[in-house]
């Protein structure tokens, strides 16, 4: 997990996220489609399973039954903000955030 500012979207940490990982394939929604991300993705022969944004003008092919898998993460999120102190963030500073997160994290894990 990686904090960022709340005006920034998650997409600009997406290569820190995945740095030093060994990856057969990356499952992520459109906000994620830009052509620097998806040659480095093919440069490290990663398989990308990322749905075209609606304003290319080629249409790129994808897997649309891995990409449901995504959904399981949407769950996850969903879990996580049932949690009222990460839902309304009362941690002051990123760092007790950032634990309250992991905690709530192993919370649903041991279920």
């Amino acid at each position: 997990m990686l904090l960022t500012a709340g005006q920034v979207h998650e997409a600009t940490q997406a290569l820190a996220l995945i740095e030093g990982l060994t990856l057969v394939s990356l499952i992520a929604d459109k906000g994620y489609d830009n052509d620097g991300f998806r040659a480095r993705l093919a440069a490290a022969e990663v398989d990308t399973v990322i749905p075209p944004l609606g304003s290319r003008s080629v249409e790129l092919a994808y897997d649309e039954n891995a990409y449901g898998l995504r959904h399981r993460v949407e769950c996850f999120i969903n879990k996580i903000k049932h949690y009222r102190r990460i839902a309304t963030r009362f941690e002051k500073t990123a760092l007790s955030f950032l634990s309250m997160l992991h905690l709530a994290a192993a919370m649903i894990w041991l279920r």
